[in-house]
């Protein structure tokens, strides 16, 4: 299992791999720690938590992917079938999907969700594998396994087990037999043992260390555990879910927008200048999405967004339209990093 040392092995940089992994994480669970000392584990998720959490993190990372594929104009031009159809033909199946009922369509949503949130993880994990030219089969799959149980169990534990909280609506997931979390859960402490076994070998047998991938499989078990398993509460939920993925995927898309906009357009340069543009540009359409959400369909927080419109059947067209940032951002994201069909991903 010899590996190749590396000659850069961060991501971005030393700096800003700590800060977006390792420094997400700790906010996560600070912000946990809060929760408990002031009893918000056994209430609802406080208001200033969603604003912080899910406005400005979960939804604005969403919309991100604009400045991977719609706001540059020679990428758009590139696919331009695959960026068009992809929120058309995902519009017209949510259509169908609600006709049929609107926990089929959430639940639906809620494990394509899912799945983005799973892969996320391994995709940072291969990565970090590319940067450090690591080849060797064995620990690719010692590596795959860790990150993809570390996610995995914990959701299986929540089919299994109650939980008050839902990824989208109340009985978004399918309850699934007892027996597969506990079939799971010794193969998910197997998993994480071979791989922090590994690092710790490799690290005194070659003096190989890939510090940020070992970042990115500890924070992940760590948090999705503390968040889903440990702890049955929705504020710690969020703040373990969301913060660890909306965070790293800023720091990707700012950066390549960074190395793209002397190749784009005024606009785009604009936008991209600087990570305060970049960030006020994306809680903009952020707010603009949940404005029309909450007023709408859930007919909260009125004091952020207004009085509440009664749409009555034109639910079934307004929610799947609302969902298309999602499910594009979920969809393109499976595209839009390969790096054999993406001849810019070279610029991250």
């Amino acid at each position: 299992m010899n590996q190749e040392p590396p000659q850069n092995k961060w991501l971005f940089s030393r700096e800003v791999d700590l800060s977006v992994f390792l420094g997400s994480a700790i906010v996560s669970l600070l912000l946990l720690a809060i929760g408990w000392q002031f009893g918000f584990l056994n209430s609802e998720t406080p208001d200033w938590t969603w604003i912080s959490a899910i406005l400005l993190i979960d939804v604005a990372h969403v919309w991100s992917t604009s400045f991977r594929v719609y706001f540059d104009k020679e990428e758009f031009k590139e696919r331009f079938w695959l960026y068009v159809l992809v929120p058309v033909f995902g519009y017209a199946v949510g259509v169908a999907l609600y006709s049929e009922g609107a926990l089929t369509f959430w639940r639906c949503l809620a494990y394509l969700a899912v799945f983005h949130f799973v892969r996320q993880q391994y995709g940072w994990v291969a990565l970090y594998r590319r940067k450090a030219n690591e080849t060797n089969n064995l620990t690719w799959w010692i590596d795959a396994s860790a990150v993809y149980l570390a996610t995995v169990y914990p959701l299986a534990f929540w089919m299994t087990n109650q939980r008050n909280f839902n990824w989208f609506v109340e009985n978004d997931f399918f309850k699934v037999p007892a027996f597969v979390e506990k079939v799971l859960f010794p193969v998910y402490v197997l998993a994480l043992a071979a791989y922090f076994g590994k690092s710790i070998y490799l690290y005194f047998k070659d003096g190989f260390l890939n510090i940020g991938k070992d970042i990115v499989v500890l924070t992940t078990a760590i948090c999705w555990y503390v968040g889903i398993v440990a702890i049955n509460s929705d504020y710690a939920f969020t703040v373990t879910n969301v913060i660890i993925h909306g965070v790293p995927y800023f720091a990707l898309i700012y950066f390549y927008a960074r190395a793209r906009r002397e190749n784009t357009g005024k606009i785009y340069k604009t936008l991209s200048h600087n990570w305060l543009i970049f960030l006020a540009t994306l809680w903009f359409f952020a707010y603009a999405e949940e404005l029309v959400w909450n007023r709408g369909v859930w007919h909260e927080r009125n004091w952020l967004f207004g009085s509440n419109w009664e749409l009555g059947d034109l639910k079934m067209y307004l929610v799947p339209l609302l969902a298309v940032p999602q499910l594009t951002h979920y969809v393109l994201d499976g595209f839009i990093w390969r790096r054999r069909a993406n001849k810019n991903f070279r610029l991250v």
